[in-house]
């Protein structure tokens, strides 16, 4: 498996993983999206690509944090594609993206996810690749 930096042409693909997400995207919201993210150097999407095909995404932040000294870097979004999960690519993924992180001089990598009944596998995904439930994300629709 190849994990590299988002490129153009991996458009189509990144809507199909958002979709399996659970976060379906038209193109051009996504592309408008990804456009804005590329702009801001704190942002990077890193794709997994395995015989030429995208099998799934990582998209992460470089963040400060008012608890602690040093860079924090936050998962925003992580997908493996349906048909090839449970096959290591999760996993490589996760380590390229602490590698990631320990070149940018992060000593932390933060995550967050829904409480939903499908998300319950990638949970313990989580956990049995090292990551620990901290606490609760709050979150409030302004439009409402």
């Amino acid at each position: 498996m190849i994990i590299r930096q988002y490129r153009a042409d991996d458009l189509d693909a990144m809507c199909s993983l958002m979709a399996d997400l659970g976060y379906p995207t038209e193109q051009d919201a996504m592309m408008a999206r990804l456009e804005r993210m590329q702009q801001d150097a704190s942002y990077h999407t890193f794709m997994a690509e395995h015989d030429g095909e995208v099998v799934g995404m990582a998209g992460v932040r470089l963040s400060l944090a008012y608890e602690i000294d040093d860079i924090v870097v936050q998962i925003s979004a992580l997908v493996i594609k349906r048909q090839y999960q449970n096959r290591g690519f999760g996993k490589q993924i996760i380590r390229h993206v602490e590698q990631w992180a320990k070149q940018q001089g992060s000593t932390h990598i933060v995550l967050t996810s829904g409480i939903k009944a499908e998300r319950q596998q990638a949970h313990q995904f989580y956990k049995n690749a090292g990551f620990q439930i901290t606490g609760y994300r709050f979150a409030k629709d302004l439009n409402h």
